[in-house]
């Protein structure tokens, strides 16, 4: 016993001095290796104008927390035995985001990522549908088949348009093939590569005159939050449609430093799904069971402090959109912006410049999304850039 006392005192890091040492400051290697990293990831962050996040943000006054586990276990609508958590924050941001999207008796949580979110509608679909066939423009972003894949839900691709918009006879025509199945129909509110917006009402129309049972899921990772502030963007609301559920991204418009998405559905959609969980004292309906406190704290304190600028956001991303087009139409790189959309497309440039700016490609086409971080100024520098 007293062998084996020795070995507990060296292991308690409070009684030993050396091992607390050891974990608090880190080695001179250890301090370079940070070092290092610190100024590489600042300079790409310079530089970083080809995808869609948000750099432009400041959650300094939350720096306290960082020092606490904060673990959102299993349903964020039930407290269970687990108190380190910070659900009636979550619970805000969810009932905010449904009163923008116009959606009663609304269930959502926090999510990782938008992928999960993704996930989890086409997991609420295949759920209610189970004889379901997905549907997807061929524009859509590479989650939904990753998830049909999970899921081992059988996936039509379908054309899109030109501006890279689903192509509503093509989707009329594939689905009248299978008129014996339901139908999981994800609508991008942007698409990954050009920014367009699949139109909830011509979807609605074709399904209900097919009169064939459906769910549809809306991908609106950026797009989520730019359309409901524009004052003739498609209107995404639950209350005008039959809407499933929507994903968003926090880490793109809301701004984060680390990623995490919203999910959101009808509460009624859940209850087939629920599981209580003796081990943690309530129910799980999520897909992770433990999820991060901390990003219901940015997404919270990125509503509080900003929710009233959201709008002005969005109005200034616009506009160096637009102020991007004319300096790439000028130079002659044939850009295309769609409407309702601040994602810029246009002719790929040199390895060089792709690389040093970060910008997403796709074949001969480069874009770019203009966020809140992207200024005038900054573009400027990339056309010049461009132009030498």
């Amino acid at each position: 016993m007293k062998n084996l006392s020795n070995v507990r005192e060296n292991l308690n890091p409070i009684n030993n001095n050396t091992y607390a040492t050891r974990f608090s400051s880190p080695l001179p290697e250890q301090q370079e290796l940070l070092k290092n990293l610190e100024k590489s990831i600042a300079e790409s962050t310079e530089f970083f104008i080809g995808y869609p996040l948000n750099l432009n943000f400041n959650y300094t006054p939350l720096i306290p927390f960082f020092q606490y586990l904060i673990n959102n276990l299993g349903d964020p609508w039930e407290s269970g035995y687990w108190y380190i958590q910070d659900k009636n924050i979550e619970q805000q941001c969810i009932s905010w985001l449904a009163e923008l999207y116009h959606l009663e008796a609304e269930w959502g949580y926090v999510t990782s990522c938008g992928t999960e979110g993704n996930i989890y509608g086409m997991f609420l679909g295949r759920e209610l549908l189970p004889d379901a066939i997905l549907y997807s423009s061929k524009d859509t972003h590479y989650s939904i088949a990753k998830a049909a894949c999970m899921l081992k839900i059988p996936h039509v691709v379908i054309n899109s348009q030109p501006n890279g918009e689903i192509d509503y006879e093509h989707l009329k025509q594939e689905i009248s093939k299978r008129t014996n199945h339901s139908v999981i129909l994800n609508l991008n509110l942007g698409t990954t590569m050009r920014g367009a917006v699949d139109r909830i009402e011509p979807t609605v129309d074709i399904l209900e005159k097919l009169k064939i049972p459906f769910y549809i899921h809306c991908d609106g990772a950026l797009g989520g939050m730019l359309l409901p502030f524009m004052e003739t963007a498609p209107k995404i609301s639950f209350q005008d449609y039959p809407i499933g559920s929507i994903a968003v991204s926090g880490h793109k418009f809301f701004g984060s430093p680390i990623p995490y998405g919203i999910v959101l559905t009808r509460k009624i959609y859940t209850d087939k799904i629920k599981h209580q969980i003796e081990y943690i004292g309530c129910n799980d309906t999520t897909i992770t069971g433990s999820r991060s406190g901390l990003a219901c704290l940015f997404l919270w304190y990125a509503i509080m402090t900003r929710g009233q600028q959201f709008a002005g956001e969005v109005s200034t991303c616009l506009e160096n959109a637009r102020y991007l087009y004319k300096r790439l139409e000028e130079i002659g790189y044939k850009p295309f912006l769609n409407d309702f959309s601040t994602t810029v497309v246009f002719d790929k440039p040199s390895i060089k410049i792709c690389q040093k700016w970060q910008l997403a490609t796709q074949g001969s086409l480069a874009h770019i999304v203009v966020m809140q971080h992207l200024s005038k100024m900054k573009i400027d520098l990339f056309i010049d850039d461009l132009l030498a």
